[in-house]
């Protein structure tokens, strides 16, 4: 299995970003998908997680302006951003937990800056 993350870029601060993670393999027994996101020179944070039964959680900071979402056909997990700040900037990790393993995406830069 594994985790394909895309969609970062560069941005100004109050622009917006979509981030996709796309799977390849077979995933069985999901039990969350969430996003994660390191800055340079700080230990990784989680952003934001979507369960099997729908139910959806965000970091204090990104609250309001982020939204996850999953198509479950396809087994992909999204993250819309708007509003960025250059708090923001960041690499971002998608992760899947299933009972058996969990997997993490390859990371895409994203970078809020004027």
């Amino acid at each position: 299995v594994q985790l394909q993350a895309s969609g970062g870029g560069l941005v100004q601060p109050g622009g917006s970003l979509r981030l996709s993670c796309a799977t390849s393999g077979s995933l069985s027994g999901i039990k969350a998908m969430r996003w994660y996101r390191q800055a340079p020179g700080k230990e990784r944070e989680w952003v934001a997680i979507i369960l099997p039964n729908g139910s959806i959680t965000y970091a204090d900071s990104v609250k309001g302006r982020f939204s996850i979402s999953r198509d479950r056909a396809k087994k992909t997990v999204s993250l819309q951003m708007n509003s960025l700040e250059p708090g923001d900037t960041a690499v971002y990790y998608c992760n899947i937990d299933t009972p058996y393993k969990t997997y993490w995406g390859q990371g895409t830069q994203v970078t809020v800056s004027s």
